[in-house]
């Protein structure tokens, strides 16, 4: 019976190794790739074999792009339903009953609390901004001194629940996280078909194409306007994770990170860039011109 399994099992490996697709990076040599590839075309195509061949390679390639498209969903939806299953189901039970027993504090950092206390001022002042608009609906001391009592509850059992999901989200990361990297460790023949799938993808646009795209990614991570994008981008982490948006943490990353990841893009560019597509560089130059 082992016998059998293992013989069944090595048709479906020898598949997976023939999708395997030399990615177009590693491609290089003394003549231009394009007249090496339009050399075997033509040698190909008077082949007699030539039609079963272009049907087999079809079919190979038509499983590739099926097995790396639907590992790439699982990649997105795996850490998704992961993070809000665990989340709803397990973490925030057990986080609300913690903090039910424990009596911790409504808040977990002092931002949270400056924002209780903006809402409850604002609040109050509408009050008394209502009362002297209409004299004759004033509420009394005692009346006033009511509605604040409740609008703090209120305000109180916001925060309480804001605090709890913030709690919450990092335990569910980190499980998101687990999950994920389990994906990519038991599916180790998949991620070679999706990275083969990519180059082939990456490497298949057309020069003008790819030079839009490095101007627009580089443009939007470490370009003039990139600040503001990282700023966002940190504070709602921060926000996510129940942490206080610390402004020179943030600032200091916005000085360094950004001209780290623009020395890699210059490094990149001129180290492989330059030697695997000359054209794409000069539409490059050309559209940063």
């Amino acid at each position: 019976m082992k016998k059998r399994d293992k013989t069944n099992s090595q048709p479906e490996k020898n598949n997976l190794d023939s999708m395997k697709v030399r990615p177009p990076s590693e491609k290089t040599g003394i003549l231009p790739r394009s007249i090496g590839r339009t050399i075997n075309r033509i040698l190909t195509d008077f082949s007699p074999r030539a039609e079963e061949q272009f049907r087999k390679n079809f079919r190979i390639s038509q499983k590739r792009t099926r097995i790396a498209v639907r590992f790439l969903l699982l990649l997105i939806i795996i850490p998704l339903l992961t993070h809000q299953l665990s989340k709803q189901i397990l973490i925030i039970p057990i986080v609300e009953n913690v903090r039910n027993v424990t009596k911790s504090n409504i808040f977990i950092n002092s931002e949270m609390e400056e924002a209780a206390l903006q809402q409850l001022k604002f609040f109050e002042e509408k009050l008394k901004f209502e009362s002297l608009i209409h004299p004759e609906q004033a509420l009394s001391s005692d009346d006033r001194e009511e509605k604040l009592k409740q609008k703090a509850r209120e305000i109180a059992k916001e925060f309480w629940t804001k605090s709890n999901l913030a709690i919450s989200n990092v335990f569910a990361d980190m499980f998101s996280l687990i999950a994920l990297a389990l994906v990519v460790v038991t599916n180790k023949k998949a991620m070679e078909i999706v990275k083969s799938f990519l180059d082939e993808i990456v490497y298949g646009l057309s020069d003008s194409a790819k030079a839009f795209l490095i101007i627009l990614f580089t443009d939007m991570f470490v370009g003039f306007h990139s600040p503001h994008g990282w700023e966002v981008i940190l504070e709602g982490l921060a926000e996510h994770l129940g942490l206080p948006a610390n402004r020179e943490a943030i600032f200091l990353f916005i000085a360094t990170f950004p001209v780290i990841l623009d020395t890699i893009f210059k490094y990149w560019i001129f180290r492989y860039l330059s030697r695997l597509s000359p054209s794409a560089l000069a539409t490059l130059k050309e559209m940063n011109e």
